[in-house]
């Protein structure tokens, strides 16, 4: 009978997630066809792309945030979806995100600064490019290279890019300098080189105008006019990615780019300019209090994403565990197609289980998330797959858990059990669970505390969380030791409350310590022997 309910909770597990799957889809192609053209973009890139906590400045709002969009790309954006009489809506991405972000059509365009080299042509499709630009090194001032004159000149120099860039291989024109690992952003760039760890870093000349208006400490060497240095011209240009096969959409974008000027594009980039996030802040307030008044509601926003994250993870995780757990440590029946049944069911979820604790949280969000949409056409809702991953990997651990816990169970619990005309099934539901479940609370608590910090690797499918939130407000505001320190802190007050009620629930499965032992003792013996009257 107990087989059955497990085969049973299997199934509804497997009908509730292609529900989700299903359901996704539906809102995806609803969103499709309300006239909403879906912008690729990290946000958090300025002057070209921002994020800002309102909608000043002709914003756009960021698909399932609170917060909106805005910069050089928003403004193109937002003139191309008027042409095709759409509404536009940003969705924030990491870089490496944006690719298949858009080949598995979760985005319509990627509008990010983006140049059409080569080997992105052979992934997607590009339109005419919206902006051309000079490529330089940015570097310090006062530095040793700030009078560069030749590519030789940077012979020595600690330089690095972004990653999956094209400025990352130009370096390697720079005879002599000593490439650094690329980066993930140019806000780690920024920083990187403010704190001295590098010299310079190669970007465009407009990211130097950029960087020059909040530190004005900084200079740029433009390279692009060196003798000796070699470039394309399709790889010193900006463009629109279009993922391929949809020619009507692309050439609905070139039409669109060619009604705006060259003098309305410079006129939008010197707007972006002066509009990006400004690091200036109040000397008279507290800079905690003045990070907090302004991004106050996207921190509460990540820490209420990150706890759900968490929660529901963990304890779906602990029901998916269970049953696996279960499963696992049935006898081997005496029939011989129920033992191979057995024996392949086990089989599976011992793949099952090895695969997700043998693989990072983090590639297993990008294929489940971008995996699914580009091969089965199923897009699911950020926030559902965030949920689906965070589930199915704490289930593949708390499986084992839950399994060690029932074979530490001492055999003679069972003997005991069968004695008494028990079956299997009453034996681990009425008293083998009960136990390992009490016994594994202390690995499950720590599962859960693992969940709140390991959300963070899903910040490669943009989920709003905790990590997600602080890492953009610190590229936007400059203060990365505060900032960081300050989300340090909030991760350490919900780990710290957690382990704490954590622990006054196992205190409270364990009863009280002291028990009347003298009053649960039983009389032997007749009366006169124990002294006393009839």
């Amino acid at each position: 009978m107990k087989s059955k309910n497990t085969w049973l909770v299997i199934l509804a597990f497997l009908m509730a997630s292609i529900g989700f799957f299903g359901n996704s889809n539906q809102e995806v192609q609803a969103a499709k066809s309300n006239g909403v053209l879906r912008i690729g973009m990290e946000a958090n890139y300025p002057p070209y792309n921002w994020t800002q906590t309102n909608s000043s400045n002709g914003a756009i709002p960021i698909e399932g945030s609170k917060t909106y969009a805005n910069g050089y790309d928003v403004q193109i954006a937002k003139l191309i979806g008027k042409k095709l009489g759409k509404k536009v809506v940003a969705v924030k991405t990491e870089w490496d995100g944006l690719l298949p972000a858009l080949t598995s059509g979760k985005i319509d365009l990627i509008i990010a600064g983006m140049s059409p080299t080569a080997e992105r042509r052979k992934a997607i499709n590009f339109s005419n490019p919206y902006r051309k630009s000079t490529f330089v090194v940015i570097t310090k001032s006062n530095s040793k290279y700030a009078n560069a004159k030749s590519l030789t000149d940077f012979a020595g120099a600690k330089l690095t890019a972004q990653q999956g860039t094209l400025h990352y291989d130009l370096i390697k024109q720079l005879k002599g300098a000593v490439r650094e690992n690329a980066m993930k952003d140019f806000a780690a760039m920024r920083q990187s080189l403010i704190s001295g760890t590098i010299d310079g870093y190669v970007a465009e000349d407009i990211e130097a105008q950029s960087f020059k208006s909040v530190y004005p400490n900084s200079t740029a060497i433009n390279i692009s006019k060196m003798p000796g240095f070699h470039v394309s011209a399709s790889d010193s240009e900006t463009s629109i990615g279009v993922k391929k096969g949809n020619d009507k959409l692309l050439a609905q974008v070139n039409s669109a780019l060619a009604t705006i000027s060259n003098s309305k594009r410079d006129q939008l980039m010197e707007t972006a300019v002066k509009e990006q996030p400004s690091t200036d802040s109040d000397k008279k307030t507290n800079w905690f209090v003045s990070t907090w008044n302004t991004y106050g509601s996207m921190i509460l926003a990540g820490v209420g994403m990150t706890l759900l994250l968490a929660l529901v993870g963990t304890i779906a995780g602990f029901f998916i565990g269970l049953v696996v757990g279960v499963i696992r440590t049935i006898p081997t029946p005496t029939s011989l197609l129920n033992r191979w049944l057995l024996k392949v069911v086990n089989f599976l979820l011992s793949v099952y289980v090895e695969v997700f604790r043998g693989t990072p949280m983090m590639v297993q969000a990008a294929v489940i998330y971008y995996g699914i949409a580009q091969f089965w056409h199923l897009n699911l809702n950020r926030t559902v797959a965030a949920l689906v991953i965070v589930s199915i990997n704490t289930g593949a651990y708390l499986a084992e858990v839950i399994r060690g816990g029932i074979m530490a169970t001492p055999k003679g619990q069972f003997e005991a059990a069968s004695a008494l005309g028990m079956t299997h099934n009453q034996r681990m539901w009425n008293i083998i669970l009960p136990q390992a479940i009490k016994n594994c609370l202390p690995s499950i608590t720590n599962e859960f505390i693992v969940n709140i910090k390991d959300t963070s690797v899903l910040s490669i499918i943009s989920v709003s969380e905790l990590f997600f939130v602080g890492s953009t407000i610190a590229s936007q505001s400059f203060q990365f030791f505060q900032t960081y320190l300050m989300i340090s802190a909030i991760y350490l007050v919900l780990t710290f409350s957690i382990t704490r009620i954590f622990n006054l629930i196992e205190k409270k499965l364990q009863g009280p310590k002291n028990y009347n032992l003298m009053a649960n003792q039983v009389q032997v013996g007749t009366p006169e022997e124990q002294g006393g009257n009839n």
